[in-house]
């Protein structure tokens, strides 16, 4: 049997005291070589983080391209009203585009079908109507203008008769020009009928391209293409009176027959599209005071 040693009761023994001691020393090891906890402080008074957003720069536009000023043509029939200007009318009404009527005085009182093709041309829109003379001088123009006072009376005619409030007129068989300060005379004798028109308050108007037909089967000489042809290498070579104006003659007797009916439309619709020009009513020729 076993029995305890009084002394072993009351106090520790050795070993206990060497585990103890061990143990401490391993605490003070453990806190001496632990790392400093990191401060954490708050500071209220520091500015708040902020996001940079880059925005990116607009890029450079090009500048709006200069709209180009476009030509004018004035496209003109004389010697209405006669077979043909039915047809040149429908067709240009048709076409939606402005045109030009000169108009001889005795043609509208030639005949019943006349004085109602007269006023189909008053009543249509987008239609000028101009002074072309009462006689049309009788088809015998060296005659008619040796006597200036004669022309001037021809020319009041009509204007009283028919076309009281415009005085643009066209003289017959000659291709003068008086516009304000464009003065132009073809054939040199008829200078004093167009200076005397000219004081008399008439604005006398030419041409810069005709479009030819023969005199005795009324038969267009050029098709539409070589007309529309024409026309480009008359601007480029600044060929008209004013620059980047055209008047275009035309004779309404031309167009009563079919072929040189399609021929004057082919021309309207190709032209139309041609971005570089626009038709205009002689009115706006400049110069001409309405």
């Amino acid at each position: 049997m076993y029995y305890a040693d009084p002394a072993d009761e009351g106090e520790p023994s050795s070993g206990f005291f060497n585990f103890v001691a061990i143990l401490f020393l391993s605490i003070l090891l453990f806190s001496c070589h632990r790392p400093a906890a990191k401060e954490i402080t708050a500071n209220f008074t520091s500015e708040p983080d902020t996001v940079k957003v880059q925005v990116a720069k607009p890029q450079p536009t090009a500048p709006p391209k200069p709209v180009k000023k476009k030509k004018k043509i004035y496209l003109t029939f004389d010697d209405g009203p006669n077979k043909g200007t039915r047809n040149v009318l429908d067709i240009v009404q048709q076409e939606n585009i402005p045109v030009t009527f000169f108009i001889v005085g005795e043609h509208v009182f030639a005949s019943i079908g006349q004085t109602q093709v007269w006023d189909s041309l008053k009543m249509a829109t987008n239609i000028e109507l101009c002074n072309h003379s009462f006689t049309h001088a009788h088809n015998r123009y060296s005659k008619f203008y040796k006597d200036p006072e004669t022309v001037v009376k021809d020319m009041e005619k009509t204007k009283e008769s028919l076309l009281p409030e415009n005085n643009i007129v066209r003289a017959p068989g000659r291709n003068s020009w008086r516009i304000d300060s464009l003065h132009f005379t073809d054939i040199k004798k008829s200078k004093k009928a167009m200076d005397s028109l000219q004081k008399a308050g008439f604005v006398v108007f030419g041409w810069d391209l005709e479009w030819h037909y023969d005199p005795k089967t009324l038969a267009l000489k050029n098709t539409a293409d070589e007309l529309l042809n024409q026309i480009d290498s008359v601007f480029n070579n600044d060929k008209t009176k004013t620059r980047d104006n055209m008047v275009l003659l035309a004779h309404d007797q031309v167009y009563q027959k079919s072929a040189d009916s399609l021929q004057l439309r082919e021309f309207i619709q190709k032209l139309k599209k041609k971005d570089e020009y626009e038709l205009a009513l002689a009115s706006s020729y400049p110069g001409i005071l309405k």
